[in-house]
């Protein structure tokens, strides 16, 4: 199951190419700009949401082995 970081990280993406098409349509370099700055925003806040949810299905799994309820 996706974590919160993961799909809000997705909905930044999705936000920033937005913005970085419509800068591109209308020639405006600041919000192409400001549209690619909020895209890796949201991969990197994707990425971290990512690395937390593994993170914790490791330590869930570890904890199994650990107790037996494999």
């Amino acid at each position: 199951m996706l974590s919160k970081d993961e799909v809000t990280g997705k909905g930044k993406q999705v936000e920033g190419a937005i913005k970085d098409q419509a800068g591109e349509l209308v020639n405006n370099p600041d919000l192409e700009a400001k549209g690619e700055a909020k895209h890796l925003e949201g991969q990197v806040q994707e990425k971290a949401g990512e690395a937390r949810r593994t993170a914790g299905e490791t330590v869930e799994k570890a904890d199994k082995a650990i107790t037996g309820k494999l």
